[in-house]
């Protein structure tokens, strides 16, 4: 409970007015005074007190505060006591709105859990049973493997830094914060902390690492007056190859995204996440394409895997993964629905002003997207995998064993799939660790401490030193180090009170604590402040002055000499946090020598499982503390043995282990990543002649009247025979290289109409001829037809787009590529009308299959309602999508909510309600349009800066997915009359303001009208002229 003095102030006047209400009260006071007193069973119950601890403990006391300074200022007895009784109502009040939000939101969590177990024992059961097949091939694999797959992952062969062969491109992603290679702002704002420090650190590991090449860093250019310059580097080198290696280095590499000109925290960079995509995919494939020239023998050099650090580069991950086709890895750092949970039960805030102050629904899509689509997640410890991020719906440990398992043994996992998670701890660089660190010896100590304290004999011994001394009575004594922030969650005051109440303790050793920096406790934060008060309330109440240090200031710099002097000292090291995510400064005390106690929740069991150098203690155990500090200060062979361990195991967190670690699991995992490549469509050394322009559409563009199969596709033979004769006939007459023409990629721009034009049938309206037809026109009194390529993108299957069409008068050869079934299938009218099967390829990663094809009818119909709400509806559908027919009028489950179902039984599918919300389409997870339009950005060579979305205010579910990037979007309002967004989010979900910018440049309307020269309008408007 926070307690300082106006509170303890404020609890001796009002307890005086309630003294005279007793009552039969059991449980335990949390109030400062009140704990100190003996426990009794039967106590004094006075209903102003009950009142006070529930807001104390629960309820920002600021405005409560200002009440407290009005009372005590009041003289007359009357005015006092009316208003500490209206402050007791007012306590009432908030302690009532408190148990409100704590029923309602435990609710929630509860119906949650249920429909999560109910989600795990689907896929329990689906995958209990196999069939005879499968139980034959089992059975045998395990007959034929047993003596070489002892263990689930000993298929993982280590890394070795003898192939030199290799030439790695590895892609880090850390969006936010302040990041830089060299003296790095720590602690500046709450973005810029020990994950900028780590993917710095890691990115250079990498690139030192033999078998990588090059290592790019990806974050957010800041060109802001509020921050140094150095931010708005486009480029900076980070790590220097050595000579004769062939390495490029390590590179941070800053991209614009969002408004150029401030600062962004993490919570408001949820809508500019498109743009930064876009950017960072226009990156890699120059990358990509220059490191093929050099190491790939022309060939692009695609990344070996790209790993997003936090939930918003996770999400950039995942769409480069996608865009891609490569591996990604997923490191979360922090977890947001771990905080969500927390931040509930402290009752302070309600759901919805969490999710507006921190983003936090937003957040916890993000990290579900991106367990959707990780191969790997790096964890510190298990108990981030077990506690973290077990509680979310994309993950569950005893399923990811099984699949795992049945992976192995070669048993088909139903179209179920698992994020592999594995461990391993965060690099240290032990490089500062000198040599006389390692062995015995304090002269230096002797000479600070000696007889001979002259200025001469401490000039070369570290300020820091005489710092820490001057507070010990007796410096010879062991120190025992504390070194944390000033945080109720680290637990120091136990540890000082431990400390006071072991008599046998203080008579052996010191007690230094290095609780941050301080200039007035009272102008500190309140957390701080109260921590900071208690710790001297505490040395004043045990006596501890000559017995405890507690400097005001250090330096960042001089915390290895703090960790030197308690290591001379042969002193101990303890973090005695409530709970500890990992540990780090475990690791760095044992690399100077020093054996540790650590509380035993969270990461450092995991620690000292691999260290051996010390104790694990409950941090709510005072006695506890004391006797695991007394044992290795008063045992010195205990203490020496603590001490070899340490620093013989060390290396396992150094940074080369780390990445020797970590290569070799990502090896591993891209074992079963698929292996289709992109090729880039060569860029032009110079721009087309208009003369070529017109010969360019001649042999691109051919009527497609012909024989058409039922399923609305063409003989793909005879089609793909005369397409190339008369790609080769008309090249050879210019004398171009017939393939070089066999992609539109000599496009300028690219126009995609995206305009969901449905009638409440979900029949589509004249508008979408109308639109075309503008569109084309416009372009054409512009630009110029010849420099423009034609997208449609669309939720119709190939025959309905045909039809659309030929209904709205409009020639399909017009169309450069067709994207349909909401992204799942490409076509290209001037080659062949047979669906491009790379992008099938391509997209079909994780796609379930026949596994999720009746699961989606019953997870998508809400419980009580008719059978046929919803149906599958066959004759639209194909391998890679299973569409749905909703009866009108129907209550189905939203895309969040059946998404959320779908995942909690490892499914990984994108869905899309589209027709004016009477279909629904579920295709792979990564078939999207936004995700084709980067597909063809890519194969033609075009950047996404030159391609023109047009679009509706409203859409089909994925509608606002079109909207925010590097590319143009202009909305045509008024163009389409009904649309799907009801469907797509729930009440307690993100809003769109954290999807969409409302300030983005490249976004413009039109309104009502919307003719070729309201369109021309618009297009110069977002700079295309």
């Amino acid at each position: 409970m926070a307690r300082n003095e106006w509170i303890n102030g404020y609890l001796e006047a009002i307890l005086d007015v309630g003294s005279n209400l007793k009552k039969t009260f059991d449980g335990k006071l949390s109030v400062s005074k009140i704990e100190e007193k003996d426990h009794k069973e039967d106590k004094l119950f006075s209903p102003t007190k009950y009142f006070v601890e529930e807001v104390v403990n629960s309820f920002d006391e600021t405005d409560l505060h200002r009440t407290w300074i009005k009372v005590i200022a009041t003289r007359n007895t009357r005015d006092r006591s009316n208003r500490l009784e209206n402050m007791c109502w007012r306590i009432w009040h908030l302690a009532r709105k408190k148990k409100q939000i704590a029923w309602d939101d435990a609710k929630k969590l509860a119906k949650r859990r249920i429909e999560r177990e109910q989600g795990r024992n689907d896929a329990a059961d689906d995958l209990s049973e196999l069939s005879e097949g499968e139980k034959e091939k089992s059975d045998t694999n395990v007959s034929e493997s047993t003596k070489d797959f002892s263990r689930i992952n000993s298929i993982m062969h280590l890394w070795s830094e003898d192939d030199k062969s290799r030439r790695l491109y590895i892609v880090l992603i850390s969006i936010h914060g302040l990041i830089r290679g060299e003296n790095m702002e720590l602690g500046r704002d709450s973005d810029t902390g020990g994950q900028v420090k780590y993917v710095v650190e890691l990115a250079r590991a990498l690139a030192n690492t033999k078998g990588v090449h090059r290592v790019d860093l990806l974050t957010r250019q800041i060109t802001t007056p509020d921050v140094d310059f150095s931010y708005g580097e486009p480029i900076e080198m980070i790590s220097c190859p050595s000579d004769g290696s062939g390495s490029c280095g390590a590179y941070i590499i800053r991209l614009p995204c969002g408004p150029r000109d401030k600062y962004i925290p993490k919570e408001s960079l949820w809508p500019y996440i498109p743009e930064f995509v876009d950017g960072a995919l226009n990156h890699v494939v120059n990358m990509a394409r220059a490191l093929g020239e050099q190491v790939g023998g022309g060939k692009p050099t695609w990344p070996y895997v790209i790993h997003g650090h936090y939930a918003d580069a996770g999400e950039v991950a995942t769409h480069l993964s996608g865009a891609l086709n490569v591996p990604m890895v997923l490191t979360g750092h922090s977890l947001g629905r771990n905080k969500f949970e927390q931040l509930l039960k402290q009752g302070r805030l309600s759901r919805e002003d969490i999710n507006s102050t921190y983003r936090i629904m937003r957040r916890i899509e993000a990290e579900e997207l991106s367990l959707d689509a990780a191969e790997m997640v790096v964890t510190s410890t298990r108990q981030e995998i077990e506690e973290q991020w077990g509680l979310y719906d994309g993950f569950d440990l005893k399923l990811e064993r099984k699949l795992r398992v049945r992976r192995r043994r070669g048993v088909s996992c139903h179209g179920r799939n698992m994020p592999r998670m594995v461990v391993i701890p965060p690099g240290m660089d032990f490089s500062y660790v000198t040599t006389q660190d390692s062995l015995e010896g304090d002269g230096d100590l002797k000479s600070l401490l000696g007889p001979d304290r002259s200025n001469q004999s401490k000039r070369n011994l570290p300020p820091i030193w005489s710092e820490v001394m001057r507070f010990f009575t007796n410096p010879h004594k062991p120190m025992i180090l504390a070194l944390s922030r000033p945080d109720p969650k680290k637990n120091v005051t136990t540890l000082l009170k431990a400390f006071g109440e072991c008599q046998q303790l203080r008579e052996l050793a010191n007690l230094t604590l290095i609780l941050g920096n301080r200039d007035d406790i009272e102008e500190m934060p309140n957390s701080s402040s109260v921590v900071l008060t208690t710790v001297l309330k505490l040395i004043d109440k045990y006596d501890m002055y000559g017995q405890v240090a507690y400097p005001k200031h250090h330096k960042q710099s001089e915390v290895p000499d703090i960790y030197r002097l308690a290591a001379k000292t042969k002193g101990v090291f303890i973090n005695p946090a409530l709970v500890e995510p990992f540990g780090l400064t475990l690791i760095e005390a044992t690399a100077y020598g020093l054996p540790v106690v650590a509380t035993k929740n969270g990461g450092p069991v995991d620690i000292l499982k691999v260290l051996n150098n010390g104790l694990l203690v409950d941090p709510h155990d005072q006695k506890a503390l004391s006797d695991a500090l007394l044992k290795l200060v008063a045992d010195k062979n205990l203490w020496l043995e603590c001490r070899k361990n340490g620093l013989k195991n060390i290396h396992h967190f150094s940074w080369p282990e780390h990445c020797r670690n970590y290569l070799s699991h990502v090896d591993h995992c891209r074992n079963r990543h698929p292996t289709a490549r992109l090729e880039i469509m060569p860029i032009p050394e110079e721009p087309m002649s208009d003369s070529l322009k017109e010969v360019e559409d001649l042999s691109l563009r051919f009527s497609i009247e012909g024989d058409t199969k039922i399923n609305g596709e063409l003989d793909a033979a005879t089609r793909q025979k005369e397409l190339i004769e008369a790609i080769t006939r008309m090249a050879s007459s210019k004398g171009n290289n017939p393939s070089a023409n066999y992609y539109p990629g000599r496009r300028q721009w690219l126009f995609v109409i995206a305009t969901d034009c449905y009638n409440s049938t979900g029949d589509c309206t004249e508008t979408l001829s109308a639109t075309i037809k503008n569109v084309m026109k416009a372009a054409s009194s512009g630009i110029g037809l010849g420099r423009i390529g034609f997208v449609l993108s669309t939720s119709l299957n190939l025959q309905e787009t045909i039809e659309a069409l030929k209904c709205c008068q409009v020639n399909i050869e017009d169309f450069d590529a067709l994207v349909c079934k909401s992204g799942s299938e490409m076509y290209y009218p001037w080659r062949d009308m047979v669906a491009d099967v790379d992008y099938e390829s391509h997209v079909e990663y994780r796609w379930p299959g026949d596994n999720v094809r009746s699961m989606v009818t019953r997870l998508a119909r809400i419980e009580g309602e008719a059978e046929d709400d919803i149906m599958e509806y066959v004759s639209a559908g194909s391998s890679r999508c299973y569409s749905y027919s909703v009866k009108p009028g129907a209550k189905t489950r939203k895309i969040d909510d059946l998404r959320q179902r779908l995942r909690m039984r490892g499914f990984r599918c994108n869905l899309v309600y589209t027709r004016a919300a009477s279909r629904l389409n579920v295709v792979p997870l990564f078939a999207s349009r936004i995700q084709a339009l980067r597909y063809l950005s890519i194969i033609w060579g075009i950047d996404l800066s030159k391609v023109a979305v047009f679009v509706g205010e409203k859409g089909d579910t994925d509608y606002e997915d079109l909207l925010a990037g590097l590319h143009k979007t202009i909305i045509l309002r008024g163009s389409v009359e009904h649309g799907s967004e009801k469907l797509l989010r729930s009440e307690d979900s993100f809003k769109r303001e954290d999807v969409v910018p409302q300030d983005s440049p490249n976004i413009t309307f039109i309104e009502e009208s919307y003719e070729a020269h309201d369109i021309s309008a618009a297009l110069e408007a977002v700079g295309i002229k």
